[in-house]
């Protein structure tokens, strides 16, 4: 990120009516997206490995069931049951 971030410091910061390849703000949007994305992966990652470490990973925080192995296999950072999280 950090070359378009230097880019969008530039002198050229308005790059809307360039018509060559994609604009800085595109890029910058995806990125900050995908910044968002990984950000919000990882808390939730944090908050399995501290239920984890707490005893309570994989029991619903809803209703206390134990969430379905091949649940927690598809979203280790699954906090409840699929009839909960509806």
């Amino acid at each position: 990120m950090s070359a378009v971030t230097q880019a969008r410091r530039g002198e050229f910061d308005d790059d809307e009516h360039d018509p060559e390849g994609v604009t800085l703000s595109s890029q910058w949007s995806m990125l900050a997206g995908l910044l968002e994305t990984a950000r919000a992966e990882r808390r939730r990652v944090e908050a399995a490995q501290a239920r984890l470490a707490d005893g309570t990973f994989g029991t619903c925080a809803t209703c206390g069931a134990p969430i379905p192995l091949a649940q927690l296999e598809a979203r280790p950072w699954r906090e409840r049951c699929v009839a909960c999280a509806r």
